[in-house]
C-alpha cells in the first residue's frame, strides 16, 4: 500500500477542491455596480478611485476592518479591477520575515495592489519595514550581522497596500497611520441579504422565490458569506427533496435539518448560551471557563460567535465576565431567575 507524500496529498486536496474555490469566486462581485450593501463605504471607495485614476496616481493605502464574511476580501478584488491593476494577495501570518515582504513588494509594478487579510497578526519586525514602503515606496534592508552589517535601500514602484483586519484594535498606531483611506463593514440589513441570496441563486441556477430567499436571509446573522454558504446547503435540499425550486417551507425545512433556528442560532450558538444560562446560572462566567464547558477555544467564542450574541442582546460582557441576559432566557423558553425577576418588578 503507497502513502502520497505531503505535497502530493496538498497538490490531490487543491485538485479536489478547485471547483468549490471556482464556485467561491464566481459569488463575488467583480465590480462595485453589482456589489450590494455597504453604501457609504462603496461610494468612498469609488469617488478614491475616480479621483486616482483621473490623476493616473496609484490609490491610496486603503484599510478595511469589521467582522468576517462582510466583503472585504471582495472589495480588495473590486478596487484592483476599478484601477486596472493585477493583485497580489496574501495574509499576515504568512509573511514570517523581512525576506518574504520584500519578495512581494518587489515583484510589484506600478499601481498594482497587496492584499493583505489579517494584517494585525503580522510579526511586529516585519511590520516595520512596511512603514517605509507605505509612505516612501523605498525598502531598507539589512545585509549581514555584526561588524559587517549594512543596509541596502531598494526603490520600489508605488504600489497600494489593501489591508482587511478583523481586529482593528490590535494594529499599532504607526501601522495605522500611514492607511489614506480606512473603513469599516457593518452588518447587513435583511433587504440587502435578500438582494444577495437572490443574485447568488441566479448565478447557481437555482430557482428561488421571494419569502424563500427572506428566509435565508433572516438567518444569516447579517453576513454574506453565511447567506451564501446556507444558500448552497438549501439548494442541495432542494435539488433533492423540492425539484430546484426554494420556497419558504422548503427554506425552513432545510435550514432545520442544518440546526440553524429562525433567529439564525445554530448548534453552537444555543450550546454557548444553554451553558451560561444552566451551568453558571447564568453569569458572570470567564471566557476561558466558558470555552472548556462547551469544548471550543476561547479566540473563537470571542471572535465568531459573542459579536452576533451580544449585537443581539443575548449576552453582555462585563469586567467580571458574560452575562446571559432577559432576551436569552426568553429565547431559550427558560424563566427568569427569581433576581431578575425581582429586579422587573
Amino acid at each position: 500500500m503507497t502513502t502520497n507524500s505531503p505535497m502530493e496529498q496538498q497538490k490531490t486536496n487543491e485538485t479536489l477542491n478547485q471547483p468549490d474555490r471556482e464556485l467561491d469566486i464566481s459569488l463575488r462581485p467583480a465590480k462595485f455596480s453589482d456589489f450590494v450593501g455597504q453604501p457609504r463605504v462603496r461610494e468612498r471607495l469609488e469617488l478614491a478611485v475616480d479621483a486616482a485614476r483621473g490623476r493616473n496616481e496609484a490609490l491610496d493605502h486603503v484599510l478595511l476592518s469589521g467582522p468576517p464574511g462582510l466583503g472585504k476580501t471582495t472589495l480588495s478584488y473590486i478596487l484592483a479591477t476599478a484601477m486596472g491593476s493585477r493583485l497580489k494577495a496574501t495574509s499576515g501570518p504568512v509573511i514570517d520575515k523581512a525576506g518574504d515582504l520584500a519578495g512581494l513588494l518587489t515583484s510589484l509594478e506600478h499601481g498594482d495592489v497587496l492584499f493583505i487579510d489579517e494584517i494585525h497578526r503580522m510579526q511586529k519586525a516585519v511590520e516595520e519595514y512596511l512603514y517605509a514602503a507605505m509612505e516612501d515606496f523605498v525598502l531598507d534592508i539589512m545585509i549581514d550581522q555584526g561588524p559587517n552589517a549594512r543596509s541596502v535601500r531598494l526603490d520600489l514602484k508605488r504600489f497600494t497596500l489593501v489591508g482587511a483586519t478583523t481586529r482593528s484594535g490590535l494594529i499599532s498606531a504607526p501601522l495605522r497611520s500611514r492607511f489614506g483611506i480606512v473603513n469599516r463593514l457593518d452588518y447587513y440589513c435583511m433587504i440587502d441579504l435578500k438582494a444577495i441570496v437572490h443574485r447568488s441563486a441566479r448565478i447557481l441556477n437555482v430557482d428561488i422565490d421571494d419569502a424563500g430567499a427572506e428566509e435565508i436571509a433572516g438567518r444569516s446573522r447579517g453576513t454574506p458569506r453565511i447567506a451564501n454558504n446556507l444558500l448552497r446547503r438549501v439548494r442541495d435540499y432542494a435539488q433533492i427533496r423540492a425539484d430546484n425550486r426554494i420556497t419558504r417551507d422548503v427554506a425552513d425545512q432545510a435550514l432545520h435539518m442544518l440546526d440553524i433556528d429562525t433567529y439564525g442560532l445554530d448548534e453552537m450558538d444555543k450550546r454557548i448560551l444553554e451553558t451560561i444560562v444552566h451551568k453558571f446560572s447564568g453569569g458572570p462566567v470567564g471566557v476561558n471557563s466558558l470555552a472548556v464547558s462547551v469544548g471550543e477555544e476561547s479566540d473563537t467564542i470571542e471572535e465568531v460567535y459573542e459579536p452576533y450574541l451580544i449585537q443581539e442582546g443575548y449576552l453582555k460582557r462585563t469586567p467580571k465576565g458574560r452575562v446571559a441576559t432577559e432576551r436569552c432566557y426568553e429565547r431559550l423558553g427558560i424563566p427568569l431567575p427569581g433576581q431578575i425577576q425581582r429586579e422587573l418588578v
